[in-house]
């Protein structure tokens, strides 16, 4: 059930969140390019599509931040204090595979291992991200002759949690940042490419895969592409996987050239996303290279994790 506010003084009246908001939107008279100038000048930025996501209903601002910009929202839109924060239900639910009380590292916190991500990962559409369960991950590294890492192909599994999902956002981290452009997406039909955001500084390169059109709550869709580097890269050594919100089911295979393979293979899963955990270094288990020249790695329920497979060159 939604809380309801009466408030004469607001305009709201008796209505539940979304539609508070958009009544005091509407009555303020400004745009939601307005609105957010104005959130943004006071250090709390909000998309207008997010925005507009909220007033319409399919989405509530449940993270942190997004609460704190609502408080400044209130304030822009001269309500009291609390006329809109008081309305908000419960956090909905977000996946059946996530832990038991629901906490995970958002995207900018899981990559930001060096910097803070946040303001420029707000180039990219992020809201969908918590509302969609990952069922399942397929990805493969191919590794050429010259031991160096060509593409990562990945095809994962969705489901929607929420009405109006449209997009996934996948990123790539180089292991060693330096010179020279950055990987590139190539999709599989019917996805589109959206807003693509490359940090050379970080390695790292972000983009927006549309979907060709949004899903229903309950909706899977398939999400096929494949990172490929357009220059040398050094020598690899390692392939890692960043799960930030748990996994139903994570593949990984390393597929290297049959006349250069490496004299051992082993698999890792960390406890938590940091680089360096406080337990000391994570469990490995020894793989064996199959006769196509394959090692893999199964993780199920994994993460906030990170699952990769290193190997040793003869």
């Amino acid at each position: 059930m939604n809380s309801r506010l009466e408030d004469p003084a607001s305009g709201t009246g008796a209505m539940p969140f979304h539609e508070a908001l958009r009544a005091a939107i509407a009555a303020s008279g400004l745009s939601l390019d307005r609105i957010q100038d104005r959130l943004s000048r006071r250090g709390t930025p909000v998309a207008p599509a997010t925005l507009s996501s909220w007033q319409s209903g399919r989405y509530q601002p449940e993270r942190q931040r997004s609460l704190a910009a609502l408080a400044v929202l209130e304030d822009v839109l001269r309500l009291p204090p609390g006329a809109l924060t008081g309305l908000l239900g419960p956090p909905r639910p977000r996946g059946r595979w996530l832990p038991p009380d629901g906490h995970h590292p958002d995207l900018a916190r899981a990559w930001s291992d060096h910097h803070d991500l946040t303001a420029a990962l707000g180039a990219l559409d992020t809201r969908w991200d918590d509302s969609l369960t990952r069922l399942s991950c397929h990805n493969r590294v191919d590794v050429d002759a010259d031991r160096r890492v060509r593409s990562l192909t990945s095809r994962r599994v969705l489901r929607a949690e929420a009405d109006g999902a449209d997009r996934w956002i996948a990123v790539y981290r180089l292991d060693t940042p330096g010179p020279g452009p950055l990987p590139r997406f190539r999709l599989a039909a019917p996805a589109r490419l959206g807003t693509v955001l490359e940090m050379p500084e970080e390695g790292l390169v972000a983009a927006e895969l549309l979907f060709d059109s949004p899903l229903s709550r309950g909706e899977t869709v398939i999400v096929d592409y494949t990172v490929e580097h357009r220059d040398q890269r050094p020598y690899s050594q390692r392939a890692e996987t960043t799960i930030h919100v748990p996994m139903r089911e994570h593949l990984l295979e390393v597929r290297f050239a049959k006349e250069c393979l490496p004299r051992t293979c082993y698999s890792f899963r960390t406890n938590g996303l940091d680089h360096r955990p406080r337990t000391g270094r994570p469990r490995e288990h020894r793989l064996r290279v199959d006769a196509s020249g394959s090692v893999h790695a199964v993780a199920l329920g994994a993460g906030p994790c990170r699952v990769g497979i290193r190997w040793v060159w003869g």
